[in-house]
């Protein structure tokens, strides 16, 4: 007995010491953030600013991959698949974590079971903004004049099931205004598109929208939130011009491939910690309008399930499907 130990324990001690040097080699090599956007939205903004951040702290490049498409589908089916524990790792969103798993019959993940919260990033405002060229400046000529268009009214969102998408059903659904969905592969795409005049108004997050408020390139209507925002206090809310508790964030939060080791997971959330902590995150997020959101793993878990009971009554309420 005491030999059958004693070689097992000769293997294990072999197997640990031929795996250091690959878990080694692994460190070295850059961590790879995917992100289901495209470059240039809020999305982008916030996983650049907090990987520069956790990049110091894990003494690690922290290279950004946008791989933008299918409600953020795309870019979990690849993590979720990962095998690479430790070097890779999600922006897992709204729609990633709340919407999709009531939107689609079928994924090709598991939102529950394929993924371990490392903790939540932050929380975006959604402000109702129009093109320059609609004719209007507060929520009551903005209702007038949606209500005018018999065949409806066009709105942008950074894709379908996104919390842009979402929020906006929920608008339709209080105001009973006809409303006709234009999605696109993320914020920066669908500003562009409104900063133009191409579609004529949507709800987008304030990390996408801020830039262009203050010069009159886009037109702010009304916040989502219960209050006016810090940052853009002019902004008067959606219950002060007349819709009561009409309140809808986008967020965001860093999930890894299940099977990642706790280990892994624990240096992840302390450096991701120290990230929103840090002066320049927390100045970044301030001119973007943002509410850092900083917790554990488990504080994640319980946002996300609350968030996916809530949007997926609506989604299951007026029948919205993605299939």
């Amino acid at each position: 007995m005491t030999l059958h130990i004693s070689r097992r324990a000769a293997l294990l001690a072999s197997l640990a010491s031929a795996a250091s040097p690959l878990l080694a080699q692994a460190q070295d090599r850059p961590l790879e953030w995917v992100l289901g956007y495209a470059p240039g939205g809020g999305s982008d903004v916030v996983a650049r600013t907090v990987a520069d951040a956790m990049s110091k702290t894990l003494n690690r490049p922290i290279i950004v991959n946008n791989k933008p498409g299918a409600a953020t589908n795309i870019a979990a089916d690849y993590v979720a698949k990962s095998k690479e524990y430790g070097n890779v790792m999600l922006t897992a969103d709204f729609a990633t974590l709340a919407a999709n798993p009531s939107l689609f019959s079928k994924l090709s993940y598991n939102a529950e079971k394929d993924f371990t919260p490392v903790g939540l990033l932050a929380r975006f405002p959604l402000v109702l903004v129009v093109a320059p060229n609609v004719p209007v400046k507060n929520w009551k000529e903005f209702l007038a004049w949606a209500s005018s268009h018999a065949d409806g009214t066009s709105y942008a969102s950074a894709g379908a099931g996104s919390p842009h998408h979402l929020a906006t059903e929920l608008l339709r659904e209080r105001t009973g205004l006809k409303l006709i969905h234009v999605p696109y592969r993320g914020a920066g795409p669908a500003v562009t598109d409104l900063l133009g005049g191409q579609v004529p108004f949507g709800l987008m997050d304030t990390a996408s929208v801020q830039q262009y408020l203050g010069s009159g390139k886009l037109k702010a209507i009304a916040v989502a939130s219960p209050q006016r925002l810090k940052t853009l206090p002019e902004i008067p809310t959606f219950a002060e011009q007349g819709l009561p508790n009409f309140e809808a964030y986008a967020w965001q939060g860093l999930v890894v491939p299940a099977g990642t080791p706790p280990e892994v997971v624990g240096k992840l959330n302390k450096a991701l910690q120290a990230a929103l902590d840090s002066t320049f995150v927390k100045a970044r997020f301030q001119t973007l309008a943002l509410e850092a959101l900083p917790g554990t793993p488990q504080q994640m878990t319980d946002y996300v399930r609350a968030e996916r009971e809530r949007w997926g009554q609506l989604i299951r309420a007026n029948h919205i499907t993605l299939d």
